[in-house]
């Protein structure tokens, strides 16, 4: 009996030395994969698919042996065993049926071909592969969720740190081909496959700064025909006059943000949720235009220099624009002076506000120009775009419900609750004070704070620090209306805005400092998350720094920052979480 009891254990060490070199042959494979796609090398893809399947269906086979069948079965060890064979069979099934098909679809589309071009774009081959994207992301959805329903408490630490692995992986797996399945659903029909569509395209203004960017530097209808982008009417956010009866927006938002929202375009977006911004822009344009636009899509001079660099330079023709310049601008842009160009040089070298609002929309209309004849690589656009998409910079509303539903779920929606909402998310957004350009100036960074627990809830302070980096003589050396002039009641070369953070769901704003000070602050509601407001002015060189201390914070996961998009580098701003020591 002994005898058999040692084969049966040796047959099994064997089973398990066989299974875990298939496995870590297949992890192996990965990077080389993820390389092939990034490359856009779609033979290389498939023979890493292929290997990996050929891994993953030995793994299977080793763990279906009818001794490791009946190990599983037994009391104790029987769990490790059992879990060892269902990480086997998810890895078989995430190579067969989510993988493979995946990678066949994808050598199948020609992704210059997907460019916006001047003729427009075939996105026949798009539409064909979505049924087969979303039976992946499915497949490996399933896949995932029966590794998470294993209890890894009852697992040996060589198994359970495996399988910890393989449900992260799967995690990340299972959002990307969610979110490639659910471009791949809504992508054709907002790009005009079965209907032409109007987007109000807003150009936002980092220098006067707005909760989602900056004020409407420039308005145009882009145009979406089959792929191909047409830029049409242009326009400017003080062109559209004052909106009476204002747009109605929800009391909370109003109440925090004044009715200047639903009043100017120029305030359209004091608020940082921007299918509020959106809905409020589609109906002001409707009121003066007569035209209602199908959705919105927001962009930033930083996005837009993220363009530049895939499309190379582009040059301003409008003769008027090049008289205006006076060889004082460039009249050619790039991914390297467009930023400063539309945000700071053109204020000081066109001094009449109407020729630097015609400047802004005339880069804008060339980048777009830029697009709509493919220039530029399908790679670099697609980073660019995703950079811009990752730091705020670029935001998409669609006024069809059943795309919207889908953009809601991501970043991309620029949402301040739902699904694209973290779970500990806090957020952090400036709108001007100064009614000026001397957003440009001001250099911030935003730090969270774990604080002491206290009464059994998490406490967390958000804390911001902000330096005006204007020149000591701004008052005189700066044209005024990048100073404002004192108009708004701002010494010029001061900058004053006011600064909202956003706590988790359910929440509380518990208290303000400003350096080290205790403060009164404004506290409101917002989509159940609690709302702390106060107005901070700068002279030039000054510094100061506030804390927002958030109490009863039930979610118990690691906190995260959404930080208004302004000129600066985003990982300059955000900081790395920082945790406060507490007395034992």
């Amino acid at each position: 009996m002994s005898l058999v009891v040692l084969a049966g254990g040796a047959w099994l060490g064997v089973k398990a030395s066989e299974i875990n070199s298939e496995l870590t042959s297949m992890t192996r494979l990965v990077p080389s994969l993820k390389e092939a796609i990034a490359s856009n090398n779609a033979e290389e893809a498939t023979a890493r698919v292929n290997q990996l399947r050929t891994h993953a269906a030995a793994a299977k086979q080793a763990a279906g042996d009818p001794l490791w069948t009946l190990a599983s079965n037994l009391p104790g060890l029987g769990p490790n065993f059992s879990a060892v064979s269902e990480v086997a069979r998810s890895a078989d099934d995430v190579t067969t049926l989510g993988l493979a098909p995946l990678v066949k679809v994808y050598g199948s589309l020609n992704w210059e071909s997907l460019l916006p071009s001047s003729s427009g774009t075939d996105l026949s081959p798009l539409e064909a592969a979505s049924p087969s994207i979303s039976a992946s992301a499915q497949a490996v959805r399933l896949s995932a969720e029966r590794l998470s329903q294993i209890d890894t408490t009852k697992l040996v630490t060589q198994v359970a740190g495996p399988l910890t692995s393989a449900r992260d992986q799967l995690k990340d797996i299972t959002g990307a081909l969610d979110i490639a399945a659910n471009v791949s659903n809504i992508t054709p029909s907002m790009l005009g496959a079965e209907a032409p569509r109007d987007y109000l395209l807003i150009i936002q203004n980092n220098a006067e700064a707005r909760s989602s960017g900056g004020i409407p530097g420039a308005l145009a209808v882009l145009n979406v025909d089959k792929g191909k982008l047409t830029l049409g009417s242009q326009s400017s956010a003080g062109a559209l006059g004052v909106m009476s009866p204002s747009v109605p927006i929800d009391p909370e938002q109003q109440q925090i943000y004044s009715h200047r929202v639903g009043k100017f375009m120029q305030d359209v977006n004091l608020t940082p949720d921007f299918p509020t911004t959106a809905s409020t822009a589609q109906a002001m344009w409707e009121r003066k235009f007569g035209q209602r636009v199908d959705g919105v899509v927001s962009i930033d001079p930083v996005a837009l220099g993220y363009i530049l660099e895939a499309t190379g330079p582009v040059r301003i023709t409008n003769p008027d624009l090049v008289s205006a310049a006076a060889a004082r601008l460039p009249t050619e842009l790039n991914g390297k002076n467009v930023v400063q160009t539309l945000l700071s040089d053109v204020y000081a070298q066109i001094e009449e506000p109407r020729l630097q609002d015609a400047y802004f929309a005339g880069v804008a209309q060339e980048i777009f120009a830029a697009l709509s004849d493919g220039r530029g690589n399908a790679k670099g656009l697609i980073e660019g775009i995703t950079r811009g998409t990752a730091e705020g910079r670029v935001l998409v509303w669609s006024g069809f419900e059943a795309e919207q539903s889908v953009i809601r779920k991501y970043a991309l929606s620029g949402s301040v609750s739902g699904p694209s909402v973290a779970p500990a998310q806090f957020g952090v957004y400036f709108n001007d004070g100064t009614g000026a350009k001397m957003d440009y100036y001001v250099k911030r960074t935003v730090q969270l704070v774990k604080e002491c627990p206290k009464d059994g809830y998490e406490r967390t302070t958000v804390r911001v620090s902000s330096t005006n980096t204007a020149p000591k003589d701004a008052a005189s050396s700066l044209p005024a209306y990048v100073t404002g002039g004192g108009v708004f009641g701002v010494p010029a070369g001061s900058v004053q805005s006011n600064i909202v953070v956003y706590g988790p769901v359910q929440a509380n704003v518990e208290s303000a400092e400003v350096d080290g000070q205790s403060t009164n602050f404004a506290s409101f509601g917002h989509s159940n998350r609690p709302v702390g407001t106060l107005a901070l002015r700068l002279a030039p060189g000054e510094s100061s720094t506030i804390d927002f201390t958030f109490s009863k914070i039930v979610q118990h996961t690691e906190p995260n920052a959404v930080v208004t998009p302004t000129v600066q580098d985003v990982k300059d701003v955000i900081l790395p979480t920082a945790t406060s020591s507490c007395d034992q």
